[in-house]
């Protein structure tokens, strides 16, 4: 298969852009108000969350790409429908950390992770049908999405 270096890289600068937006938000609220927070027995340590996230970027970045490469070969409506869904959890995992890490609003992000959870879950059933690599792909990051929800209903639970 041969590379095309120009969609990799539109792949993944799309991703660590969402990255970026949401650490925006993150790295301020981590310092102040998350410090203030009582830690779930399950809260990871803080240094964690950098390495997983990038490792899950680097993955979904290669998950889009290889859908988008697809659109040369399968029903074109499809991987569209695929790359809009791939925006769309996208947008909503930034959206996390602002409600999240930004507005301080436990109880929403608790059901915007949800909300993202549900578009991640519909994704990955749809790049299933198109490159099954694909889908594999984002399974290390619907189980840490899963982690996340947890954690996010865990701090509700006991701030």
């Amino acid at each position: 298969m041969k590379v095309n270096w120009r969609r990799l890289l539109i792949s993944l600068l799309i991703v660590f852009l969402a990255g970026f937006i949401g650490s925006y938000f993150t790295y301020p609220g981590i310092q102040s108000w998350y410090a203030g927070l009582n830690k779930p027995a399950i809260a990871p340590p803080n240094w964690l969350f950098a390495p997983v996230w990038s490792a899950l970027y680097v993955l979904m970045a290669f998950s889009f790409y290889f859908v988008w490469n697809k659109s040369k070969v399968n029903n074109k409506v499809l991987v569209n429908e695929c790359m809009t869904l791939f925006i769309i959890q996208l947008v909503l995992n930034s959206l996390w950390s602002i409600i999240f890490f930004g507005l301080h609003n436990i109880s929403l992000a608790l059901v915007e992770i949800l909300v993202l959870w549900s578009f991640l879950f519909l994704t990955i059933v749809k790049f299933y049908k198109i490159d099954k690599k694909s889908a594999y792909l984002l399974i290390p990051y619907i189980l840490w999405v899963s982690f996340a929800a947890l954690l996010n209903y865990s701090f509700m639970a006991v701030n």
